[in-house]
């Protein structure tokens, strides 16, 4: 099937052609017809499978064909999404897809000044990418206005729920026209996310290209067991004796993804850093210092593990297993993408056999697990099964038995011929079997006896 058969128009094939996109996705193939019908949508598709042009194409076709003019600080389509780098992400690839229409759109997100994006929108938008705050912000300073819009996207709906936006959702929805058409596009859909869908679609489409919440099959995944105090020493090991070259690194706390840039730096090896204490500028920076291949280790928190389409990125590496097992398939989504192939390796220590329960019940397989020569790990860790179970817990160390005493040595002091030592003398001069002294009252049990 081609482009030209889903009935999108000539501008846009023009795009599409001059990005080398030759055939649909099976999401893009049925997501499409249905935008363009005017259907609510709920599309679960792996990661990597063109989920953005499954809603941004048609979301293009449908504004280009209206007549009236955006009026000043207005927006007819807003994409709601999670993170700053999504946002950006996202905006590049509409501006690419719709660069034969004259439609205007932007990114606002926070981390970065305010007025330059209020006097974009005084133009008024015919798209808008947004993260949920700051797009709050400036409904709250009128710089944006809701009265025209007739399409809302949720792209990776449930990671914003997971980094605490539902409370920011609710006001946008209750500011938003309740004549709209919605459309929900993730790799993965929770059960909270399906209960919100509920409440905002209308009658919607579900599509699902792959079972639920599966991993991409061009991906080869595979853990390494090691200890938690040698997780940088291991990966150092096998930057140098595997040769790698292009890695995505996730680590789970901010000061760690500092940590582990400082020992790469150490070491003579070029990396950068993304995380959430970072300034915006600084972190598109170290973003396009990467693709540009620049640096070539990118350390980064779950910021980055959504929206991030790095051309051929051969290797995904989890420094830390994530805290919602979800995150899992989205940060190894980027590798293996476009039917390109990738591997992702996992560090697991001891303390994460939890989480590796969580992610293997999710994606419905056991990761191989291979151990490093000269890294086995101290504390094993347990073996795990796709029902979250945790089939052996790690052994406790062995105490030292202590050997009994010899027959000789049981025997009284007198027959061995040794004179019996005097008992010590408690303090005062007193003696007895009694600390302090004091022997026990007769015809009443000590207390050691008792």
């Amino acid at each position: 099937m081609s482009f030209a058969r889903l009935g999108l128009i000539e501008p846009l094939l023009a795009a599409l052609a001059a990005l080398e996109y030759k055939t649909p996705t099976p999401v893009q193939a049925q997501a499409i017809p249905a935008v363009l019908a005017g259907r609510d949508l709920m599309a679960a598709a792996q990661t990597g499978t063109g989920k953005t042009a499954g809603f941004a194409l048609p979301l293009l076709q449908l504004l280009a064909a209206e007549t009236a003019p955006v009026a000043s600080n207005s927006v007819r389509a807003l994409v709601l999404v999670p993170t700053r780098e999504l946002a950006e992400q996202v905006n590049e690839s509409i501006r690419a897809y719709g660069r034969n229409l004259p439609l205007r759109t932007c990114a606002v997100y926070g981390g970065v000044s305010i007025n330059p994006q209020m006097m974009k929108l005084r133009k008024g938008m015919d798209i808008v990418v947004a993260t949920p705050g700051r797009l709050l912000d400036l409904y709250r300073q009128n710089a944006i206005k809701f009265g025209q819009l007739r399409t809302l996207v949720l792209d990776e709906a449930d990671r914003m729920l997971d980094l605490g936006f539902s409370r920011e959702l609710d006001a946008v929805f209750a500011a938003l026209p309740k004549r709209r058409q919605t459309l929900l596009f993730s790799a993965t859909f929770s059960d909270a996310i399906r209960s919100m869908a509920g409440h905002l679609l209308n009658d919607p489409l579900a599509i699902e290209t792959s079972p639920r919440n599966t991993a991409a099959k061009t991906v080869k995944q595979t853990a390494i067991p090691v200890d938690k105090k040698r997780k940088p020493e291991l990966f150092c090991h096998l930057l140098k004796r595997r040769r790698w070259g292009q890695v995505l690194v996730f680590v789970k706390t901010r000061k760690g993804v500092e940590q582990l840039v400082a020992t790469l730096q150490a070491k003579g090896v070029s990396a950068d850093s993304i995380h959430g204490d970072k300034p915006q500028p600084a972190r598109l920076r170290a973003l396009e210092r990467f693709k540009a291949n620049e640096v070539q280790i990118l350390v980064a928190t779950d910021v980055a593990a959504r929206g991030l389409d790095i051309d051929d990125l051969p290797l995904v590496v989890n420094f830390d297993l994530p805290i919602v097992a979800e995150d899992y398939i989205h940060r190894i989504g980027r590798t293996g993408r476009a039917g390109a192939t990738g591997e992702a390796v996992s560090l697991v220590c001891a303390d994460e056999v939890t989480q590796l329960a969580a992610i293997e019940t999710l994606i419905r397989q056991t990761l191989n697990r291979f151990e490093e020569g000269g890294f086995e790990p101290e504390h094993r860790v347990p073996l795990t099964n796709t029902a979250g179970q945790i089939l052996k817990k790690p052994k406790k160390p062995k105490k030292p038995k202590i050997a009994a005493p010899s027959p000789a040595a049981r025997q009284p002091a007198k027959k061995a011929g040794i004179a019996p030592a005097k008992p010590r003398s408690a303090p005062g001069g007193r003696s007895g079997g009694r600390a302090g002294g004091r022997p026990a009252a007769a015809g009443k049990p000590s207390r050691r006896s008792s």
